[in-house]
């Protein structure tokens, strides 16, 4: 293999970064000067890529192919030189010599690490069995007036990793194959979908008012029409108004915006998938959901075990179904059901040291979704739902019948970690905009003054909308989850980052 090399062999470390931006922008103008501009070529002839080469090297051998990409190493011996390229699918090695290429090889020795080149050669072994083209022709496509990482070393610090993604993927394999995977994850989202005859649609990203949701939204100002606007924290409310102008089952891949902190598993923004079926209900909705999860770990992992931060998760058991007081008990060791007044409720919080938000005017249901947070999801590592939520955090829930004071409601986990959520949705318009009251109500309480109750929905709700299940996850979780990344700002290209100070 070619040892890496910077400019004119030598190592980056010992040159100035200044006198290596001098001394790459003074060869681009000599470059230009002598009428070879390398950002004037528009096109290069490239006929494989190295990991095709090699993965069918038999069909190659002593045949003439065009590779392209960058030039990441080379090893110059007098009138003979090594060169690897990075292309997309990989690295190959080159060898050219000052008898094959004449005035090129001259030229060449001047490359620098980085550059963008293209080579026509024959594919032959060298005496290590090296897979390599032997260059008859070397062209320079574009001209790198920024040293690249030390290969040796990667591209470790992960500020510039995450600002500066293009290096990354550069300087890392492994973040281009993460990206690979959710790529394919996403297609698999939309195969299973589409085999089961939901319909992908696209609903507005910026919506004239900001509904009575906990997230915060990011605000703007529609200079022609006069009036504030937000960016989407989700797109269920659309969606549902389709279902009531009569598609049986849709669903929408989309980018989501809440201006709200961040951290391991959050970022202002990402993407999810919501689907809404008409006349199902919660319980279709986690048969789906865990059908389609096993689905897609097959199709992207091959298998549907699969290992996150060390362990093993088993995506094709049977997940596990408990009630949210099913899981209280399960967990905390305490009974809702013998809770007889909110007022004994939260002294069996105040006893154990349960912090219940709501304080003097929580109920029940705030008390044991307070008891879920502090004892229970965190021990959810394998595939679990948790369902029957109370209705205190549940706004666009059906009540459930036999027990009105909880919804069809549902959420899964996996690593101890909320993955998405469904409901049996409401479709009663009177109770929906009692409970978009009292959602507004308690934002505002929280100085969201600009929180509305959304009327176009709850007139589209009087209309008619039929029984209807609805779930919606988060596609930047689930790829954590399959490419074993432990931040989400991994498994986003582009994370969002707060600009770094110019001096």
């Amino acid at each position: 293999m070619a040892e890496n090399t910077n400019v004119n062999n030598v190592p980056s470390e010992e040159l100035d970064l200044n006198e290596i931006l001098k001394v790459r922008r003074a060869k681009l103008e000599a470059l230009q000067q002598a009428g070879k501009n390398p950002f004037e070529k528009v096109k290069y002839d490239r006929t494989a890529f190295s990991q095709d080469v090699k993965d069918a090297y038999e069909d190659y051998e002593g045949k003439t192919v065009g590779i392209a990409g960058r030039l990441i190493s080379k090893r110059i011996m007098g009138k003979a030189s090594f060169a690897v390229i990075l292309d997309g699918k990989g690295t190959i090695q080159s060898y050219l010599s000052i008898n094959d290429l004449g005035d090129d090889y001259v030229a060449f020795k001047d490359y620098d690490i980085g550059d963008i080149v293209g080579i026509t050669g024959i594919v032959f072994k060298t005496r290590t069995g090296e897979v390599s083209v032997h260059a008859h022709s070397i062209e320079l496509l574009a001209k790198s007036l920024l040293p690249l990482p030390e290969k040796y070393h990667g591209l470790k610090d992960e500020d510039m990793r995450y600002r500066q993604r293009e290096v990354d993927l550069i300087a890392n394999p492994e973040v281009k194959r993460t990206f690979i995977t959710r790529s394919k994850i996403m297609s698999a989202i939309r195969e299973y979908l589409d085999g089961v005859g939901y319909l992908e649609v696209d609903t507005p990203v910026l919506q004239p008012l900001e509904i009575g949701a906990s997230a915060r939204p990011f605000k703007t100002f529609h200079n022609t029409l006069g009036i504030d606007m937000y960016l989407r924290i989700e797109t269920e409310l659309y969606l549902k108004r389709l279902i009531v102008g009569g598609f049986d089952k849709v669903y929408e891949v989309g980018r989501i915006f809440r201006n709200e902190g961040m951290d391991r598993s959050h970022n202002p923004e990402f993407t999810t998938v919501e689907m809404y079926q008409a006349y199902s209900d919660y319980f279709d909705m986690m048969d789906l959901i865990e059908d389609m999860y096993k689905t897609i770990t097959l199709k992207v992992c091959g298998t549907d075990k699969i290992t996150y931060q060390g362990i093993e998760i088993d995506m094709g058991k049977k997940w596990e179904r408990l009630t949210m007081v099913e899981a209280v008990k399960k967990y905390a060791g305490v009974d809702y059901n013998d809770w007889a007044t909110d007022e004994e409720a939260r002294a069996v919080a105040d006893k154990m040291n349960v912090n219940v938000e709501e304080g003097a005017t929580a109920t029940k249901g705030h008390v044991l979704i307070a008891f879920f947070d502090a004892f229970v999801e965190e021990k959810l590592i394998q595939p679990t739902i948790i369902y029957d939520y109370p209705v205190e955090n549940s706004p666009l829930a059906k009540r459930k019948p036999s027990n009105p004071a909880f919804t069809e409601r549902f959420e899964y986990f996996i690593y101890a970690r909320e993955m998405g959520n469904s409901f049996s949705e409401l479709n009663d318009p009177i109770d929906q905009k009692e409970r978009f009251v009292k959602q507004v109500e308690a934002k505002r309480a929280k100085g969201g003054n600009d929180a509305k109750v959304d009327e176009d929905f709850v007139t589209a709700l009087e209309y008619g909308m039929p029984p209807t299940g609805g779930l919606g996850f988060g596609v930047d979780r689930l790829v954590m989850l399959l490419t074993d990344s432990v931040s989400i700002r991994d498994v986003l290209l582009f994370p969002t980052m707060k600009p770094k100070a110019k001096n």
